[in-house]
Order: C-alpha cells, then sequence, then structure tokens
C-alpha cells in the first residue's frame, strides 16, 4: 500500500469511526436530556451541576470535531480537550470515593496527591506532541500527531495512570465489600449510592483499561468515556429522586440516603 493509499484509508476509517461516536454519543444524550433538566437545570446549583455540564457539553464538542478532518489547531484542541476530560473524570471518581468514605480527610488527601502528579504528566505528554500536516492533493490536507519523546516513552509514561485507576477501583471495592458485610450483619439493604459509585467505578475502569491495552478499538476509546461519566452523575441524582430516605445530607444528598432502615429503627416524620 503506497503512502497515498495509506493516509486515505486512515481518512476513511477516521470518517466511519466518527460517524459512529457521534451518533451513540447524541443518542445518550437525547436518552439522559429530561434528567438534566429536572436535577441540573431546576435545582439549585452545586460544584457537581458544573462538573456535569462540563463532561456533558465538552463530551458532545469532542464528539462532534472526530467527524472535521483535522487541520493543525483544531488537532490541538481535540488532544488538550481530550485530556481535560480525563483530568475531570478523575476528579469526579475522586470526589466520589471522598465521599463513600464519609468525607475522609485522609482519603481525600492521599488522592489528591497522587493525582496532581498525574495533571503533570497529562500536561508533560501534551507538550511532547508533534503535529504535522500532510498534504494529500492540493486542496486537501490532514494532520498527524506523533510524539517528541518516542512512542515506547508514551506508552510508558500511560503506566501511572492505570496504576492510579487501579488503586480507585480498588479503594471502591474495598469500602462496598466492607458495606455489603454491615449490612449484612444488620441484616439491611445494600446502599443503592454505593452500589452504584462502585459499579461506574468498575465499568469506567474496565473500559479504559481495555482502550489502553487495545489501542486499536478506537469505538471504545472516544466513546465510553463520553457516555460513561456524565451518567456517572446523574443517576446518582435520578436514584435519589426515586427513593424514599430516611436521612439525606444537605451537602452529598446523593450519596449517603438509606435505601432500607435497620431493624427496630423509628422513623422519623416526613412533613
Amino acid at each position: 500500500m503506497s503512502g497515498l493509499e495509506a493516509y486515505l484509508y486512515a481518512l476513511d476509517w477516521n470518517n466511519n469511526t466518527s460517524v459512529t461516536v457521534m451518533a451513540l454519543v447524541s443518542y445518550d444524550y437525547i436518552l439522559q436530556f429530561d434528567k438534566e433538566v429536572t436535577f441540573v437545570w431546576q435545582r439549585q446549583w452545586s460544584a457537581m451541576s458544573y462538573l456535569y455540564l462540563v463532561v456533558r457539553y465538552l463530551g458532545i464538542i469532542l464528539a462532534m470535531l472526530t467527524k472535521i478532518q483535522p487541520c493543525y489547531g483544531m488537532f490541538l484542541f481535540m488532544e488538550w480537550g481530550f485530556s481535560v476530560y480525563s483530568c475531570l473524570t478523575e476528579v469526579i471518581l475522586i470526589w466520589r470515593l471522598y465521599v463513600i468514605y464519609n468525607k475522609s480527610k485522609l482519603i481525600l488527601y492521599a488522592l489528591l496527591g497522587f493525582f496532581l502528579p498525574i495533571v503533570g504528566l497529562f500536561i508533560a505528554l501534551m507538550a511532547g506532541y508533534k503535529v504535522q500536516e500532510i498534504t494529500l492533493t492540493p486542496n486537501i490536507k490532514y494532520c498527524t500527531a506523533s510524539f517528541h519523546i518516542g512512542p515506547a516513552t508514551a506508552v510508558y509514561a500511560s503506566i501511572p495512570v492505570i496504576c492510579f485507576d487501579i488503586f480507585l477501583v480498588v479503594l471502591a471495592i474495598i469500602v462496598l465489600k466492607k458495606h455489603l458485610k454491615e449490612q449484612k450483619e444488620l441484616q439491611v439493604k445494600p446502599n443503592t449510592y454505593i452500589v452504584m459509585i462502585v459499579r461506574y467505578h468498575v465499568i469506567y475502569f474496565v473500559l479504559y483499561a481495555q482502550t489502553v491495552v487495545m489501542s486499536f478499538i478506537l469505538l471504545f476509546k472516544y466513546t465510553a468515556p463520553l457516555i460513561i461519566v456524565p451518567r456517572l452523575i446523574i443517576s446518582i441524582w435520578d436514584t435519589h429522586a426515586n427513593e424514599n430516605c430516611v436521612h439525606v445530607s444537605t451537602t452529598f444528598e446523593d450519596c449517603v440516603c438509606w435505601t432500607s432502615p435497620p431493624p427496630d429503627l423509628e422513623l422519623p416524620e416526613i412533613a
């Protein structure tokens, strides 16, 4: 295959993948839009509301841009955009872990201490990008990217990110296991929110690890996070709205609601 044929094949693959990515992200957005109106636009705003809007609409923008043939500026915007999206995803996962660990300052500081170097690593990787503009015909140009530091170094640099995500999912599973044991002893149903948060942690980790190990599966790499992360936020609100709670935290009402009271517990009257 000649160089021109290889570039044309890559463009055709990119077009087919981009259409699928945009279709899936748009379909998920349509499914979740009514919940977004209810739990974001019609409620008092919080930090999580802003995070939701950023990951939702930045994800849609990135999905739309995958259909556009990248020029130099567009290519850099997309790469930086996905890096910012990944960092925001980690922030949301850290926030949820902080909540289900009963707002433990130790957990929060430890996670932030590990996370800040990850942010620096993202910045270093983006600084190592080299964008090359390729002229296919006098009227058609295309951009590709490579690393100044070499592809092997870029792969090795992803290892700390994977290790950090492993650390997050292990913490989530530990707290779930402890919670299930305590609830079983009390003969109480598990907390819906803890189960949901851990489930999304595991799903995100499995999909992210898959895209790192099997980088050729571009569809999952550029689609799954754009769908999973907004759902991580809005599904909590949706479940909370349809749950009869015994106690709700005023700060994190979506994470500390009992799904079932322990035996012989006198329920307070709800006005």
